[in-house]
C-alpha cells in the first residue's frame, strides 16, 4: 500500500513538471521568482492560473478528505460522504434555480452556493432532530434530502437544457482558477477546520464507541455529533462555493487512509486530508494533457472517479486484511414491532391500493380537452399504449423495493441501496457507449447491451470480492466504486455538450418510454418470482446482520449464503434496470417507509416494502405521462420527487407519535 502511494506521490509530480513545462519551458522557470519583473504572458498564466489551480486542488482534496472523516465517524458509517448528504445537491440546485428565474443575481453565486449548502443541511439536521441526531437517521434525512435535490436540478436540465450548460462544468468540478482569492480563504477555512477537528479528536473516537458507551463515560453524545456534522458541512460548503461540486474523494479518501493502515482516528485525521489531496491534485494534473494547456474542458470532479474508482479496485485485489463488517453501524432489529394482524391488513390494504391505482392509471388522464375519465370505446387505442407503461414501473417498483430491503438487511446498512451494487451502473455503461457510437439505436439492441453491461459489471463485483468471502462491505466499495466511474463518465460527456448524451437524461432517471407490451409481460413475471424467492431468504436476513460469529454460530456457510444472497439482489436490480433504467430512490426507500409504517422482520418488511415500491412507480408514471403533458417527465425523477418530501413526513408523523 505504501508503495502504492509512493507511486501515485511520484505521478503526481512527474505530471505537474511535465504540466508546467508545456505552458513555460524549463529554461524561463527563472521568471517565476517573485523579484523577476517580466510581463510575458505565459508567466502570467502560470503564476495567476496554473499554481493556483495547483493549490486549490491540494486544499479541495484535503478538505473533502476531512470532511468525509467527520461525516463518516460522526455517523458511524462507511458510506457517508459530503456528496450524498444534501449539502453539495442543495448548493447546486441553489445556483441552478438562480440562473434560470434570477440570473441578475448571479454576481454572489459564492454566497448563493453556501446558502443553498447550508440550508440542506439544516434541513437534514432538523429532520434528525428529534432523536438526538441519530447516525441512521441523520444519514438517512441526508441521502433523502441529496436525492429531492438532484431530482429537482435534473428537471431544470430537462426543461432548461441551453440555460444549464455551463452549470454541468461547474457540477462536475472544475478547479479552473484567475488568481489567488480562492487559496487564501479555503486555505483559512480548511486550517481552522482541521484544528477544530483535532480538538474533536477524542470526543469522536468515544463516539465511535456507540452512544451508550460513551454516555456512560460522560461523553454528550448529541453535541459531539452536531459539532463534527457541522463542521464537516462547512468544509463541504466551503469547497463547493469555491470550485463546484466534487464526488467521490470525500469517499476515497478515509478510505485509502483505512486501506494504508490507519486504524486510530487520530491518524486517519491526517492521513485522510494527505490522500485527498493526492487524489484531487495527481487526478487534476492528469486531466489537463487531455484538453488544453489549462484543462478547461475537462471537469477534474467527475474525472477524479476515473482515476480513483481503478483505485480503489487496485487496493481492494491487493488487501488481504479481513473486511469490517458493517453490523455494528445498525441494530438488525429496533424497537416494537407491530401487531402480526395489523400488518397483514395494512399489507392487504396497500395492494388493494396499488390495483386501483393501476385501473385508474389506464382510464383517467390528460385528453387535449382537459383531464378526463375515458369510456369504453376511446379507450380501446390508448389501452396499447398505456398498460405495458404501468405494468412495467410495477414491477420494476416490485424488484427494487425487494432489491432494497435484502441489500440493507445483508449488509446491516440502511445506507445500502441497489443502485450501490454497480449492475445498474453497467447497464447504464452500456446504453452511454451504444448511444454515442451508433446514435439510435433498436429496443432490441438497447437491451442485449445494456444486458451485457449488467453482466460485466456483476462479474467484475464477483471477482474482486471473492477473495474476501463476498463481505458485504468490499461488495459495496466495489458497487460504489463502478456507479462514481459510470457517473463521471456522464458528468464528462454532457459537460462537452454532446447532445446526444443530454437526450440520455431521461433514461438515466428511470424512463417507461419504450417499454413494449412483451416487455411488461416479461417484467412483471420476472418481479412476481424473484419476490417470492426472496421471501425464502427472510431467516438469512435476520441474521446476516448480527455478523459473520452468530451467522457462524447457527450454522450458516457464509460465503455461499452471501453468493446467493448477492446473486438474487443483482438479479432483481438488473431485472429493474433492464425495464425502466437505473433508479436511485425506490430501493432506498421503500425499505425504510416500511419500517417507518411499523414493519420490524424481514417478512413483515418485504411485505410493506413491495406493495409500497410498485404503488410509488404507477403513480410516478402516471404523473409524469400526464402533468406536463405533451411533454413527459421519467418516473424514477418523479417517484423521488414525490416520494423524498412523503418521507420526510413520515419522519415527523413518527417522531410527534414517540
Amino acid at each position: 500500500m505504501k508503495r502504492g502511494s509512493a507511486i501515485a506521490l511520484l505521478l503526481a509530480v512527474l505530471l505537474s513538471l511535465h504540466n508546467l513545462t508545456q505552458l513555460l519551458p524549463a529554461a524561463q522557470w527563472r521568471a517565476l521568482l517573485p523579484w523577476t519583473a517580466n510581463p510575458d504572458i505565459h508567466r502570467l498564466l502560470v503564476l495567476q492560473s496554473w499554481l493556483p489551480r495547483l493549490a486549490i486542488s491540494l486544499l479541495c482534496g484535503a478538505a473533502l478528505g476531512l470532511a468525509g472523516l467527520l461525516f463518516q465517524q460522526t455517523l458511524r458509517n462507511p458510506l457517508a460522504e459530503p456528496m450524498t448528504l444534501g449539502v453539495a445537491d442543495g448548493a447546486q440546485l441553489a445556483l441552478s434555480l438562480t440562473t434560470v428565474f434570477l440570473p441578475h443575481w448571479l454576481a454572489a453565486s459564492s454566497w448563493i452556493t453556501l446558502a443553498g449548502a447550508l440550508i440542506a443541511a439544516v434541513l437534514v439536521l432538523t429532520l434528525a432532530a428529534s432523536r438526538g441526531l441519530e447516525p441512521s437517521r441523520v444519514a438517512i434525512a441526508g441521502l433523502v434530502v441529496s436525492l429531492f435535490c438532484g431530482s429537482l436540478i435534473t428537471v431544470l436540465q430537462l426543461l432548461y437544457a441551453p440555460y444549464l450548460h455551463s452549470l454541468f462544468i461547474w457540477g462536475a468540478g472544475s478547479l479552473v482558477q484567475q488568481g489567488w482569492g480562492n487559496v487564501r480563504l479555503l486555505g483559512g477555512q480548511l486550517l481552522v477546520g482541521w484544528l477544530l477537528a483535532l480538538m474533536l479528536c477524542r470526543p469522536l473516537q468515544l463516539l465511535g464507541l456507540g452512544d451508550m458507551h460513551a454516555s456512560s463515560l460522560g461523553l454528550p453524545s448529541r453535541y459531539v455529533r452536531l459539532g463534527g456534522f457541522s463542521l464537516a458541512v462547512l468544509l463541504t460548503a466551503a469547497v463547493v462555493s469555491a470550485v463546484g461540486v466534487i464526488g467521490f474523494v470525500g469517499l476515497a479518501a478515509p478510505a485509502l487512509a483505512q486501506l494504508l493502515g490507519a486504524r486510530r482516528l487520530a491518524q486517519r485525521l491526517l492521513l485522510a486530508p494527505l490522500c485527498g489531496a493526492l487524489l484531487l491534485w495527481a487526478t487534476d494534473q492528469a486531466v489537463q494533457p487531455f484538453a488544453n494547456a489549462l484543462g478547461e474542458l475537462v471537469p477534474t470532479g467527475a474525472a477524479t472517479a476515473l482515476f480513483g474508482a481503478p483505485l480503489i479496485l487496485w487496493l481492494l485485489l491487493r488487501m488481504r486484511t479481513p473486511s469490517v463488517p458493517f453490523s455494528s453501524v445498525n441494530a438488525a432489529v429496533e424497537g416494537a414491532q407491530v401487531a402480526d394482524g395489523r400488518l397483514y391488513l395494512l399489507s392487504l390494504t396497500l395492494f388493494l391500493l396499488l390495483v386501483l391505482t393501476l385501473l385508474l392509471s389506464l382510464v383517467f388522464g390528460r385528453a387535449p380537452n382537459g383531464w378526463s375519465m375515458a369510456s369504453l370505446s376511446p379507450l380501446s387505442p390508448l389501452l396499447p399504449w398505456r398498460w405495458p407503461r404501468s405494468l412495467a414501473a410495477c414491477a420494476a417498483g416490485m424488484m427494487l423495493a425487494a432489491a432494497g430491503v435484502l441489500l440493507q438487511r445483508f449488509s446491516g446498512n440502511r445506507l445500502a441501496s441497489p443502485e450501490m451494487m454497480g449492475v445498474s451502473a453497467g447497464a447504464a455503461l452500456g446504453m452511454l457507449a451504444l448511444t454515442l457510437v451508433t446514435g439510435e439505436v433498436s429496443h432490441s439492441l438497447r437491451f442485449a447491451v445494456t444486458s451485457a453491461g449488467a453482466l460485466l459489471a456483476l462479474l467484475m463485483i464477483l471477482s474482486f470480492s471473492r477473495r474476501h468471502h463476498f463481505a458485504a462491505d468490499r461488495v459495496l466499495l466495489v458497487g460504489v466504486a463502478i456507479s462514481a466511474l459510470f457517473q463521471a463518465l456522464v458528468a464528462t460527456i454532457i459537460a462537452s455538450g454532446d447532445e446526444r448524451a443530454v437526450t440520455l437524461l431521461s433514461w438515466l432517471s428511470g424512463s417507461t418510454y419504450t417499454i413494449m407490451p412483451g416487455d411488461a409481460v416479461t417484467a412483471l413475471l420476472l418481479a412476481l418470482t424473484l419476490s417470492v424467492l426472496t421471501g425464502l431468504f427472510r431467516r438469512w436476513m435476520m441474521i446476516l446482520p448480527l455478523g459473520p460469529t452468530c451467522a457462524s454460530a447457527v450454522g450458516i456457510a457464509l460465503a455461499q449464503t452471501r453468493l446467493l444472497t448477492l446473486g438474487l439482489i443483482a438479479m432483481l436490480t438488473a431485472g429493474a434496470t433492464l425495464t425502466v433504467g437505473p433508479i436511485s430512490f425506490i430501493g432506498l426507500t421503500a425499505p425504510h417507509i416500511a419500517r417507518l409504517l411499523g414493519a420490524r422482520r424481514p417478512g413483515q418488511q418485504l411485505l410493506l416494502a413491495i406493495p409500497c415500491g410498485a404503488l410509488m412507480m404507477v403513480v410516478a408514471d402516471w404523473i409524469g405521462r400526464n402533468l406536463l403533458a405533451p411533454q413527459e417527465l421519467p418516473a424514477g425523477l418523479v417517484a423521488t420527487l414525490l416520494g423524498a418530501p412523503y418521507m420526510m413526513w413520515l419522519f415527523t408523523r413518527r417522531e410527534s407519535r414517540s
